[in-house]
């Protein structure tokens, strides 16, 4: 007997139900006896009424059904859907991750220990407080030795500098013939260079005559002054004082140290050598500023001190991850003693004196602390409660935390300093790291998904990562802004996913901590979204318009240039021209005619021109170089800005 019509409101014909049944996959009904009746009748009373007093309705006897909202999606495409859903969900139950301790007895002597001999809280609390005195007095005795920077017989106290500081400033912002930086010779200056200066880099091009110097050491000449002082090595004046101090042997790159700079006046011919490490730029005219070192004098200088303090805080760190067995404990202590290691001596803020450096640090800590607090509620705190591997946790964590805070040390070798769009592009190896570092995080991240599906937490947290890739999309299509991310926002951005105990999540949680301690400490809490301007800085190419150089005429003892009018409607009011990289010419609208004749300067050298755009006294981008040959012939300067 089969069903009548009026039986089953949800179907149209007796035929539509098992053809919807044999499309959808499911088993054909029965057409014998009453088991129809009772299957028919049971599929109509929950769905068209919702009772479920007969149990849960069969997948393929819901989806057939002309309510279903999802019809209209292929069956296999369904059909994944649902395994992927039931995969997400994970075990039942689920298999939480605890480590297991190799050699339990050895990793848990310490904390049994403290616990036999000093069993009440109070007792703790004031071995802990002993400890951190310690570290306290000992890391502030060394750094105020350090900070004391000594005396150089016959020229004072040293005066701290940082590792970019040079005497002459690019483009035209010495001004006409350089007069805002003298002066140019007959002065002396004793200073002082922290450690690793070699590390720091010119971040945006710089023109040095034909050449373009970017991402690299910027320390131009280095040979000897003249035949007579072979030892006495001159630099042109815009070089780094303390990359060429180290370039000349004067100070060391792993210590630091003091010395004395004497203003030599012009010199030409600046040759390019390597040694120490640092292979020097080449510059074959003159300059009207340069320097040299001045050797063989007697000193109580105090060199950078940051090894031995590093070890000081590792000595002290890994005693209280050995021998503290509470979160609550172990984590505020290292963040506080990693924070202000990086902040005061491994990677500090250009602050050249300690008193505006301690209160910076100071200022950026709280922020940072209290940052700091929500992620150890949700990411740290759950993975080392109930742990008891101290050592593991010692040599994977806090020795991923020390990787990631030295990371101007750690990560050098990574050839990317910014993670931008325009250094990628420019800087070599830059795209093929990124690369190598994209695909090691998707492998991280599939073990750490899989750990998550196992304890039962990988759908929650693919909802959190879900509105945070919204979020990090949104950013990008914001017009005018950029999206640039830092090493703390990076860090913020994996901590979530590292909360399961397994030692691989031990080691990528603590180097991530390690990067958003470096990021705090050393640039502070950097907006994610900058303007372009922001982002160029203050040396960076503007990609503005260039001049059109509508003539030139060369003779042996002199060279005319003519060039257009520049264009009232983008605000530019004048023409700026180095030559031999100093400023030796402004044209400002009303001055005469749009040209300039110059004589050579030096017979028996060429000269090198280059034109920018002014606004007032700031200018645009300056071209490429164009070159005066010895014999008069002109050499067009390449397409593009420098």
């Amino acid at each position: 007997m089969a069903p009548s019509k009026s039986d089953h409101p949800g179907d149209n014909t007796e035929r539509d139900a098992p053809s919807r049944w044999e499309q959808d996959g499911g088993p054909e009904p029965s057409t014998s006896g009453s088991s129809t009746l009772d299957v028919r009748s049971r599929a109509s009373s929950d769905v068209g009424h919702g009772n479920g007093s007969h149990g849960p309705i069969p997948v393929w006897l819901h989806e057939s059904s002309k309510s279903f909202q999802w019809r209209w999606v292929p069956y296999r495409l369904r059909q994944f859907a649902r395994a992927v859903a039931a995969w997400t969900q994970g075990p039942d139950p689920p298999q939480m991750q605890r480590i297991t301790p190799f050699f339990p007895s050895i990793q848990e002597a310490p904390v049994r220990l403290i616990a036999r001999y000093f069993p009440r809280k109070v007792q703790k609390a004031g071995l802990l407080g002993a400890l951190l005195l310690s570290w306290l007095l000992t890391f502030s005795l060394v750094l105020h030795h350090s900070a004391s920077a000594g005396n150089i017989k016959g020229y004072g106290r040293p005066q701290p500098i940082w590792c970019g500081a040079s005497y002459w400033s690019g483009g035209n912002s010495c001004g006409l013939n350089g007069n805002r930086c003298r002066p140019f010779d007959n002065a002396v200056q004793a200073f002082r260079c922290p450690a690793n200066c070699k590390a720091t880099h010119v971040l945006n091009p710089h023109a040095v005559g034909l050449q373009q110097i970017n991402y690299q050491p910027f320390v131009i000449g280095g040979t000897p002054r003249n035949e007579s002082s072979a030892s006495e090595y001159i630099y042109r004046a815009d070089s780094f004082v303390c990359q060429a101090a180290i370039h000349a042997g004067v100070i060391s790159n792993q210590r630091g140290g003091c010395g004395v700079v004497k203003l030599a006046g012009e010199h030409g011919n600046f040759g390019s050598t390597k040694r120490n490490g640092i292979e020097s730029i080449a510059f074959d005219v003159s300059f009207p500023k340069s320097f040299t070192f001045i050797t063989g004098l007697s000193s109580n200088c105090i060199k950078d001190l940051r090894w031995p303090l590093l070890v000081v805080t590792v000595i002290f760190t890994t005693i209280l991850s050995v021998c503290t067995a509470s979160p609550a404990v172990f984590f505020p202590c290292v963040f506080t003693m990693l924070f202000f290691h990086v902040g005061l001596v491994s990677d500090p803020p250009t602050n050249t004196d300690y008193a505006s450096l301690s209160s910076l640090i100071i200022g950026r800590f709280l922020p940072a602390a209290f940052v700091a607090a929500v992620f150890y509620r949700y990411s740290v705190k759950p993975q080392q409660e109930n742990l008891s591997a101290y050592i593991e946790r010692t040599i994977l964590w806090l020795g991923g935390a020390w990787v990631g805070s030295l990371n101007n040390y750690t990560f050098v070798i990574i050839p990317i300093q910014r993670l931008t769009p325009s250094d990628l592009r420019a800087q070599p190896g830059a795209r093929l790291a990124l690369v190598i570092i994209v695909v090691a995080l998707f492998a991280i991240a599939l073990g750490q998904v899989w750990y998550l599906r196992l304890e039962g937490r990988l759908r929650r947290y693919l909802g959190i990562y879900g509105i945070l890739a919204s979020f990090l999309i949104f950013c990008v299509i914001i017009p005018t802004l950029n999206l640039r991310i830092h090493h703390y926002f990076l860090a913020l951005l994996l901590l979530p996913g590292t909360r399961v105990q397994t030692r691989p999540s031990l080691l990528y949680q603590g180097i991530l901590v390690g990067l958003f301690i470096n990021g705090t400490a050393r640039w502070g809490f950097d907006s994610i979204l900058q303007t372009t301007s922001e982002l160029r800085g203050p040396d960076g190419p503007l990609h503005s318009p260039l001049p059109n150089i509508t003539s030139v005429i060369p003779t042996v003892s002199n060279i005319t240039f003519s060039w257009a009018l520049p264009s009232l409607k983008k605000g530019y009011d004048g023409i700026s021209v180095l030559v031999n990289d100093v400023e030796r010419f402004r044209w400002y609208r009303g001055e005469g005619e749009p040209e300039k004749t110059f004589v050579r300067r030096e017979e028996r050298e060429r000269e090198y021109f280059r034109f920018a755009y002014m606004k007032g006294s700031g200018t645009a981008d300056f071209t490429k170089a164009g070159v005066w040959e010895v014999d008069g012939l002109w050499r067009e300067m390449e397409k593009g800005g420098s």
